[in-house]
């Protein structure tokens, strides 16, 4: 299975940024400790990180036909950009929106995702481990679909 990781504006300043709230881990750090967890897991992993909406539009689309399914944590777009949303929804992957702090006990404005809708799944607040989650669903949702692919194959050669 291979994953696409998209972070946006501002998470290539993690360990410099806000350690309080966003923790002390760089940006590669986190990306590594994915990297451990997904060969664990059996999944390949691509890292992508850009503050350009424009360009994380581009490498979503990119991942038509190439990936099954995308690991985003939009940051700052999260909260405004139905672009992404849309682009999101336009490739018809499964997509998992993450995020290092709790977005729902922070400012007013964060409160909202419009990111949300066309995910699967959205996991918040539990630092690297919201990133680490959203492989193990990956793997679950993997391993639901390998198990319903030979339950029918047994009932195919069943009489």
């Amino acid at each position: 299975m291979k994953i696409q990781v998209i972070n946006g504006p501002n998470l290539n300043m993690l360990g410099i940024r806000e350690p309080e709230i966003y923790g002390s881990l760089t940006l590669e750090e986190i990306n590594s400790q994915m990297r451990k967890k997904g060969e664990a897991l059996g999944i390949s992993l691509e890292f992508y990180q850009s503050n350009h909406e424009g360009d994380i539009i581009d490498k979503i689309q990119d991942c038509y036909g190439k990936s099954e399914g995308i690991v985003i944590n939009p940051g700052a777009y999260t909260h405004y950009s139905i672009a992404i949303r849309d682009a999101i929804a336009a490739v018809g992957l499964p997509a998992v929106e993450v995020h290092l702090s709790d977005i729902e006990s922070r400012e007013e404005f964060r409160k909202i995702s419009v990111i949300k809708d066309v995910c699967r799944k959205q996991i918040s607040g539990k630092g690297v481990h919201s990133y680490t989650e959203a492989l193990e669903f990956f793997a679950e949702s993997l391993e639901q679909r390998e198990g319903g692919a030979k339950a029918c194959q047994s009932e195919k050669i069943r009489p």
